[in-house]
């Protein structure tokens, strides 16, 4: 099954690419690699502002980090044209805005990387790292960025 079947059985449509918010881009690509810029989390359109901890529960952290892995897609998919190209999802790292009392930062994003897996099946296992943050641009609970080997 391709990819994009997956995501259609899933019920996924890749956004466009988001307009950077500051001076990066939103890609690079060196060699067989493919850096994604950091995405932040975001709810109809706007950031998903909020504190794990404080305001937002575990769970409605994932999903967030869920929708971030789709934004992520979109992204992917503009950087190398064809989703099926993905050879690997080499690393993922997570930025959780979250009290310091809260430490399910590995949890929240395992949002995106469930959906990773879903997309990719093997190909989506990646290594990873979550942190908690103070504070990620806007107020956004989320952002994750990504890297990728392409063929």
């Amino acid at each position: 099954m391709s990819v994009y079947d997956r995501l259609k059985a899933l019920g996924i449509e890749l956004p466009p690419v988001a307009i950077p918010a500051a001076a990066y881009v939103p890609f690079v690509r060196s060699g067989n690699l493919v850096f994604l810029s950091g995405h932040i989390a975001k709810r109809d359109g706007k950031p998903w502002v909020g504190q794990l901890g404080r305001d937002i529960d575990t769970a409605t952290g994932k999903q967030a980090a869920r929708a971030v892995a789709i934004d992520l897609l979109g992204t992917l998919h503009a950087a190398v044209g064809d989703l099926n190209k993905v050879e690997r999802i080499v690393k993922v790292m997570s930025l959780v805005n979250s009290t310091p009392t809260f430490t399910e930062q590995h949890l929240v994003t395992n949002g995106c990387s469930e959906l990773l897996g879903e997309v990719f099946a093997d190909k989506g296992a990646h290594a990873r790292s979550a942190f908690g943050v103070a504070q990620v641009p806007m107020g956004a609970c989320v952002e994750i960025e990504l890297i990728a080997q392409v063929g």
